[in-house]
């Protein structure tokens, strides 16, 4: 029984997804650590660093030769991350009655930085990634080359290794 359950096309996909965002969450917060061009390591700037690592493993997925299986993925992954949302509020000390009104709020601000992301792969000076940064006002110093180009190598890094994993699977 226990077998059929972890064989189940539902939840290989649940699997891919948990793994990619766990993935994220510690890439995340490796990354916020490790540069010191943020304007403050807070809960706004991890929120944005979260947004930005899962919208290119969003991106990534859309990728893959398997294209159902990760629209699967991808629905996954934006599940598990509103449920970490209202989990982290929660810690933050939101109460029950206007949890849904913060995750909502979080929830819409996700959705525009899809919207506001560049269609391409190539993050370094590209000019609407730019703007991009310049919207999540994360950024404390103007070299945004800079961080543009340390952005894509992420971004590059995070393609590596999603192939190397659809080669296993």
């Amino acid at each position: 029984m226990i077998l059929q359950y972890f064989k189940n096309k539902e939840n290989k996909e649940l699997i891919i997804a948990t793994n990619q965002y766990k993935r994220i969450l510690y890439d995340s917060k490796i990354f916020l650590n490790k540069n010191n061009f943020f304007k403050s390591k807070d809960y706004k700037t991890s929120f944005e660093l979260v947004s930005i690592f899962l919208i290119m493993f969003i991106r990534i997925n859309l990728l893959e030769h398997d294209r159902i299986v990760y629209l699967k993925v991808n629905d996954e992954l934006i599940s598990l991350f509103i449920s970490d949302l209202d989990e982290s509020l929660r810690e933050k000390g939101i109460g029950d009655m206007s949890i849904g009104k913060y995750v909502k709020s979080y929830v819409k601000k996700f959705y525009f930085r899809i919207s506001k992301f560049p269609k391409d792969n190539n993050l370094y000076k590209n000019e609407s990634f730019i703007q991009y940064l310049k919207i999540t006002d994360l950024i404390k110093i103007e070299d945004y080359d800079y961080v543009s180009r340390i952005f894509n190598d992420k971004f590059t890094e995070f393609i590596n290794l999603q192939t190397k994993i659809s080669n296993i699977v």
